[in-house]
C-alpha cells in the first residue's frame, strides 16, 4: 500500500469516526479510530483511539505502517 493511500484512508476513517485495522511493517495489528494524522516531516504519526479504550491514545509512525483497512 502506498504512503498516500495509507494517509488518505486514515484521514477518511478519522473524519467519519470509523475504526481501521493497521498492519505494521513488523506484522503487528492495531484496531482503532484515528483521532489525528500528522504528515509533517518531523512527526509522521497517526494517533489512534483503540476500540473499547476511550481514554487511551496510541501513536504509530506512518513510516511503520504497511497497510490499512476499514475494520
Amino acid at each position: 500500500m502506498t504512503y498516500e493511500a495509507i494517509v488518505e484512508l486514515l484521514d477518511y476513517a478519522g473524519g467519519h469516526n470509523q475504526a481501521v485495522r493497521i498492519t505494521t511493517t513488523d506484522d503487528h495489528h492495531l484496531i482503532g479510530i484515528p483521532t489525528s494524522v500528522d504528515t509533517h516531516p518531523t512527526a509522521l504519526e497517526v494517533y489512534l483511539r483503540p476500540v473499547g479504550a476511550d481514554d487511551t491514545e496510541v501513536a504509530v509512525r506512518l513510516t511503520d505502517i504497511r497497510g490499512v483497512e476499514m475494520a
